[in-house]
Protein backbone atom coordinates (compact mmCIF):
# COMPACT_ATOMS: atom_id res chain seq x y z
CA UNK A 1 0.00 0.00 0.00
CA UNK A 2 2.71 2.39 1.35
CA UNK A 3 4.83 1.37 -2.12
CA UNK A 4 1.78 2.47 -4.40
CA UNK A 5 1.19 5.88 -2.12
CA UNK A 6 5.30 6.54 -3.24
CA UNK A 7 5.16 5.31 -6.68
CA UNK A 8 2.08 7.92 -7.49
CA UNK A 9 3.80 10.96 -5.64
CA UNK A 10 6.97 10.15 -7.53
CA UNK A 11 5.11 9.65 -11.35
CA UNK A 12 3.27 13.24 -10.03
CA UNK A 13 6.52 14.74 -9.59
CA UNK A 14 8.27 13.21 -12.73
CA UNK A 15 5.28 14.22 -15.33
CA UNK A 16 5.29 17.61 -13.89
CA UNK A 17 8.92 18.32 -14.40
CA UNK A 18 8.26 16.92 -17.33
CA UNK A 19 5.52 19.32 -18.23
CA UNK A 20 8.06 22.11 -17.28
CA UNK A 21 10.65 21.01 -19.52
CA UNK A 22 8.66 20.62 -22.75
CA UNK A 23 6.69 24.27 -21.68
CA UNK A 24 10.03 25.64 -21.54
CA UNK A 25 11.87 24.41 -24.40
CA UNK A 26 8.99 25.63 -26.49
CA UNK A 27 9.20 29.43 -24.95
CA UNK A 28 12.54 29.05 -25.68
CA UNK A 29 11.61 28.63 -29.53
CA UNK A 30 8.73 30.70 -29.70
CA UNK A 31 9.66 33.29 -27.75
CA UNK A 32 10.07 36.97 -29.22
CA UNK A 33 13.79 38.26 -27.20
CA UNK A 34 16.43 37.01 -25.36
CA UNK A 35 14.97 38.30 -22.00
CA UNK A 36 11.61 36.29 -22.55
CA UNK A 37 13.55 33.35 -23.92
CA UNK A 38 15.46 33.96 -20.53
CA UNK A 39 12.56 33.42 -18.11
CA UNK A 40 11.79 30.03 -20.47
CA UNK A 41 14.99 28.88 -19.72
CA UNK A 42 14.80 29.80 -15.86
CA UNK A 43 11.69 27.76 -15.50
CA UNK A 44 12.91 24.81 -17.03
CA UNK A 45 16.09 24.93 -14.76
CA UNK A 46 14.27 25.77 -11.62
CA UNK A 47 11.06 23.81 -11.79
CA UNK A 48 11.49 21.33 -14.79
CA UNK A 49 14.94 19.91 -13.51
CA UNK A 50 13.97 20.45 -9.69
CA UNK A 51 10.65 18.33 -10.09
CA UNK A 52 12.57 16.08 -11.95
CA UNK A 53 15.07 15.58 -9.03
CA UNK A 54 12.54 15.36 -6.85
CA UNK A 55 10.65 12.58 -8.44
CA UNK A 56 14.27 10.49 -7.95
CA UNK A 57 15.17 11.46 -4.63
CA UNK A 58 11.22 10.36 -3.04
CA UNK A 59 11.93 7.35 -5.32
CA UNK A 60 15.73 6.89 -4.05
CA UNK A 61 14.63 7.50 -0.42
CA UNK A 62 11.81 4.61 -0.73
CA UNK A 63 14.14 2.36 -2.49
CA UNK A 64 16.45 2.60 0.81
CA UNK A 65 19.42 4.16 -1.12
CA UNK A 66 19.72 7.45 0.88
CA UNK A 67 23.57 8.50 -0.18
CA UNK A 68 21.85 8.92 -3.75
CA UNK A 69 18.94 11.11 -1.87
CA UNK A 70 21.90 13.41 -0.25
CA UNK A 71 23.54 13.99 -3.92
CA UNK A 72 20.38 14.59 -5.80
CA UNK A 73 19.54 17.23 -2.98
CA UNK A 74 23.18 18.55 -3.60
CA UNK A 75 22.44 18.85 -7.34
CA UNK A 76 19.32 20.81 -6.34
CA UNK A 77 20.64 23.09 -4.41
CA UNK A 78 23.64 23.87 -6.87
CA UNK A 79 20.91 24.49 -9.99
CA UNK A 80 18.75 26.56 -7.37
CA UNK A 81 21.71 28.56 -6.74
CA UNK A 82 23.33 29.11 -10.17
CA UNK A 83 20.07 29.66 -12.43
CA UNK A 84 19.47 33.07 -10.84
CA UNK A 85 22.75 34.33 -11.22
CA UNK A 86 23.35 32.89 -14.56
CA UNK A 87 20.28 34.68 -15.74
CA UNK A 88 20.74 37.68 -13.87
CA UNK A 89 24.23 37.82 -15.88
CA UNK A 90 23.20 36.93 -19.23
CA UNK A 91 20.35 39.71 -19.05
CA UNK A 92 22.69 42.10 -17.59
CA UNK A 93 25.71 41.45 -20.40
CA UNK A 94 22.57 41.68 -23.17
CA UNK A 95 21.58 45.15 -21.70
CA UNK A 96 24.95 46.29 -21.72
CA UNK A 97 25.26 44.94 -25.04
CA UNK A 98 22.28 47.24 -26.83
CA UNK A 99 19.91 44.78 -27.03
CA UNK A 100 16.59 46.59 -25.60
CA UNK A 101 13.54 44.40 -24.58
CA UNK A 102 10.87 43.61 -27.07
CA UNK A 103 7.66 45.71 -25.84
CA UNK A 104 4.05 45.70 -27.73
CA UNK A 105 4.44 48.99 -29.58
CA UNK A 106 2.79 52.05 -27.71
CA UNK A 107 1.92 50.06 -24.73
CA UNK A 108 4.13 50.82 -22.40
CA UNK A 109 4.51 54.48 -20.08
CA UNK A 110 8.09 54.58 -21.39
CA UNK A 111 8.04 53.13 -24.78
CA UNK A 112 10.61 54.56 -26.91
CA UNK A 113 13.27 54.54 -24.10
CA UNK A 114 16.14 52.26 -23.70
CA UNK A 115 17.52 50.66 -20.54
CA UNK A 116 19.05 53.57 -19.12
CA UNK A 117 16.20 55.55 -19.43
CA UNK A 118 17.30 57.99 -22.56
CA UNK A 119 15.50 58.22 -25.90
CA UNK A 120 16.36 55.21 -28.15
CA UNK A 121 16.41 55.98 -32.34
CA UNK A 122 13.90 53.55 -33.81
CA UNK A 123 16.57 51.44 -35.50
CA UNK A 124 17.53 49.95 -31.97
CA UNK A 125 14.18 48.92 -31.27
CA UNK A 126 13.19 45.46 -30.89
CA UNK A 127 11.02 44.48 -34.04
CA UNK A 128 10.38 40.81 -34.45
CA UNK A 129 11.88 39.09 -37.33
CA UNK A 130 10.04 38.68 -40.83
CA UNK A 131 7.20 36.02 -40.82
CA UNK A 132 7.27 36.37 -37.02
CA UNK A 133 4.45 37.93 -35.06
CA UNK A 134 5.21 40.01 -32.11
CA UNK A 135 2.77 39.86 -29.00
CA UNK A 136 -0.02 41.91 -29.66
CA UNK A 137 0.41 42.31 -33.36
CA UNK A 138 -2.98 41.74 -35.05
CA UNK A 139 -3.45 38.10 -36.64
Amino acid sequence: MMGDIVNAVVWVLLIAGGFFMVTGSVGMVRLPDVFTRMHAAGMVDTMGAGLTLAGLCVYSLHDGTGLVAVRLVLVLAFLWFTSPIATHAVAKAALSGGTTPYTVRGAQAGAGKDARGGGAPDAARQAPADGERGVGDPS
